[in-house]
């Protein structure tokens, strides 16, 4: 039986507004684990959806996506990378939420070892977290104790988002969407599962930010061939609305992660660890620009909460 393919198709149209006005964006490798092959992100000019074309087959990002081998050299580049996902930063977001009612029940979609449920616990400890994730790493979050319930797939699966109708006062995707393979069908199972009145929580990395066509390949954010989407803060917010969802908060400046000229850094230097003094004066750079650029076009991430009807 002959190997299936790992790439789809070629598409000619976007895949968000159905527009044929398509341009290539960039072109990259696994700049992360050093697998083989390149990848074509295109970018659609009318409505600024940024997409991988052609897309990774089911089969070809279960064959990118799986754990590295051990001993395999990408521990800086992780902890570099991991800065979005620090305690801190997660309490931060969960700290967005205090303005509403206290929630009941709360889903992280995405949630790999739940590390956000485990950091919002301590500004919401009355607050039931449960977790879904493709990989068995939510499971393995239940066991430690950071999630209450543990569901392995993904929401968009019918089952899945049947068994979870109406269950949830918040739902939250952080860095989620640009992963999924329809991210306007992840939206419409994230407010299925929702209450009324519920509320979406999202946060992605932002395509508009001018750190991307200043860092090209090298903007983490790109993050090929992990991310198979970049949608526009504008492309989601009217998406929201047309499903009869109010925006209650949109934002660019305190979603901002300061890692953008350190991680582009450790991503073009295999050898990152032989320059260390250059890593420093790169994060140093980067936090001290960081509170002028995060009121700025170079603010790399948004953040947006929208409340069901």
């Amino acid at each position: 039986m002959p190997p299936r393919p790992i790439h789809e198709p070629r598409r000619d149209d976007c895949p968000w507004c159905g527009s044929k006005r398509l341009r290539t964006r960039l072109r990259a490798p696994d700049l992360l684990h050093h697998r083989p092959g390149t990848f074509v992100v295109d970018e659609c000019l009318d409505c600024a959806h940024a997409f991988q074309n052609p897309r990774l087959t089911a089969e070809g990002l279960a064959l990118y996506l799986r754990e590295p081998e051990a001993g395999s050299g990408r521990g800086l580049t992780e902890r570099v990378l991991a800065a979005r996902t620090s305690r801190r930063r997660l309490r931060a977001v969960a700290r967005t939420m205090l303005r509403f009612p206290e929630p009941e029940s709360w889903l992280d979609v995405g949630t790999g070892h739940a590390l956000f449920p485990q950091a919002a616990k301590e500004v919401f400890p009355y607050t039931a977290f449960d977790g879904l994730d493709p990989t068995p790493r939510v499971e393995r979050a239940k066991w430690a104790g950071r999630i209450e319930e543990a569901h392995v797939g993904r929401l968009t699966t019918p089952g899945i988002t049947a068994r979870l109708r109406g269950r949830y006062d918040v739902v939250s995707m952080l860095h989620h969407l640009e992963h999924t393979p329809d991210p306007r069908e992840e939206l419409a199972a994230a407010l299925a599962v929702l209450r009324p009145g519920g509320r979406l929580l999202l946060e992605l990395p932002d395509p508009l930010s001018a750190f991307a066509p200043l860092l090209g390949k090298w903007w983490a954010p790109h993050g090929q061939p992990r991310h198979l989407h970049l949608l526009p803060l504008a492309n989601v917010r009217a998406e929201l609305e047309s499903r009869g969802c109010t925006i209650v908060a949109a934002d660019r400046s305190a979603a901002h992660v300061p890692h953008d000229l350190t991680a582009a850094l450790v991503l073009s230097l295999p050898r990152a660890r032989q320059v260390t003094p250059l890593l420093a004066a790169a994060t140093a750079l980067d936090h001290s620009l960081s509170p002028v650029l995060r009121h700025t076009r170079f603010s790399n991430t948004y953040r947006l909460i929208a409340r069901l009807p």
